[in-house]
């Protein structure tokens, strides 16, 4: 590894683990005004490609969304703003009280969307649902599922 690459991902390393910025510093992982906080074993990143590859005990987090996989795919700009991520090997993702279990995701930045392949498990409260492919907007919390089956609770009492 050269001295210059050693450099810059000891940065790019030592700005990713500080949980708060100061005052007036911007993160370098900001994504729509709020830092995309990242924690992971191994970090590997590509200055010139604008990519990063997290790896073992991963974990996301942007406002109200929560990400935990073994494996998280990053692109980032020049800025550098985080505008895309794809986790992999089993997700974990929390967002505004609806919690969803999946094979991978993709998650676009700059749309605030949280795309679930694979077969998809959602559970909120008591109620779960079960798709092929689920879509939540990270700023609104709507939930587009496709091929669904589930449960539901209903109210005893009419409305």
């Amino acid at each position: 590894m050269t001295p210059l690459r050693t450099l810059v991902l000891a940065a790019l390393i030592g700005v990713l683990s500080i949980p708060s910025s100061p005052a007036g510093a911007q993160p370098i992982l900001n994504v729509g005004g709020e830092p995309l906080e990242v924690q992971a074993d191994k970090l590997e990143v590509d200055v010139t490609e604008g990519v990063a590859l997290l790896t073992g005990n991963v974990s996301l987090a942007k406002g109200g969304l929560k990400v935990n996989c073994p494996r998280i795919d990053l692109k980032f700009d020049q800025t550098p703003h985080v505008n895309w991520a794809r986790g992999s090997g089993g997700v974990l993702a929390d967002v505004k009280g609806v919690h969803a279990e999946a094979p991978e995701v993709e998650l676009d930045l700059k749309k605030q969307l949280l795309d679930l392949r694979g077969g998809v498990r959602l559970t909120r409260g008591q109620g779960w649902l079960q798709a092929d492919k689920a879509t939540i907007d990270i700023a609104t919390a709507k939930v587009t599922l496709t091929q669904v089956k589930g449960s539901i609770p209903v109210s005893p009492k009419g409305p």
